[in-house]
């Protein structure tokens, strides 16, 4: 299954970087939020799978083979560590502006498929100890229910987030509030609605919406109020991509208005 993780990882790393298209105007991003999606569910079935095999242990108990399981978890667990190492290096935040960019969610599922496997060699490590010490053959499904929490929780966390991309959510960390309410203190802008935020992949935020100068920059340049909320938008809050409409007026029917 890391293996199957960090190919798919792998595979959608190399396709978003394809350029847009006439089919595909903002490329081919959103691939690395789906392979997000498939490792979180991955892992949610490989907690499933770790816990039916935990019952069944605790059903019909086995010889553990202590010995072998201590050399193959310590084996597992240098690996793990290496390969953790590697990808933690390439999903951690960056900084855009004064504004972290979020880790990208894509590497971030395959390095919690990684560090659930090294968090399951640990588990394994201390169970094949104590069993050795003991005798107490009941540590080895106990450890696995353990092991499986740990794993559905990491699952859950990236389900959670590739679904809030995949639907368009506000991106984690961010108020629309607090950004409709800087936008409208820019000098020369009367208000903000039709207020949109959301995440085309992690990592690239967008945004649109619709202003209404002030009254005495209506017949006005609009260009200067435009560059100056381009750059607070990219400095406080590291929204690159903006659509900014200028209305004669408020628009009745717009949605997440925002007033002054």
């Amino acid at each position: 299954m890391d293996i199957f993780a960090l190919g798919l990882s792998y595979l959608a790393l190399r396709l978003s970087a394809l350029p847009a298209d006439d089919r595909h105007t903002y490329g081919y991003h959103r691939l690395e939020v789906l392979a997000a999606l498939v490792n979180g569910a991955s892992l949610g079935i490989i907690a499933l799978g770790i816990w039916w095999e935990a019952v069944q242990r605790w059903q019909q108990p086995q010889h553990i083979r202590s010995g072998e399981m201590l050399v193959i978890a310590i084996l597992g667990l240098v690996v793990n560590v290496v390969v953790a190492f590697v990808l933690g290096g390439h999903s951690h935040e960056q900084e855009r502006g004064n504004k972290p960019v979020r880790q990208d969610l894509n590497l971030h599922s395959a390095f919690l498929h990684v560090i659930g496997d090294a968090v399951s060699s640990i588990g394994v490590i201390l169970a094949a100890v104590i069993i050795t010490l003991t005798g107490q053959e009941w540590v080895d499904p106990l450890v696995s229910v353990l092991i499986g929490a740990l794993i559905l929780f990491s699952g859950y966390r990236v389900l959670r987030s590739s679904l809030h991309i995949l639907i368009e959510g506000v991106p984690e960390g961010m108020s629309i509030q607090q950004v409709g309410t800087m936008m409208g203190q820019v000098t020369g802008v009367h208000s903000v609605h039709d207020l949109h935020i959301w995440s085309i992949c992690s990592g690239h935020v967008a945004l649109s919406a619709h202003i209404v100068l002030a009254a005495d920059d209506n017949q006005g340049a609009p260009l200067p109020v435009m560059a100056q909320l381009q750059q607070q938008l990219l400095e406080k809050f590291g929204i690159e991509h903006t659509t900014i409409q200028i209305d004669a007026g408020d628009c009745p029917q717009a949605e997440g208005s925002c007033g002054a």
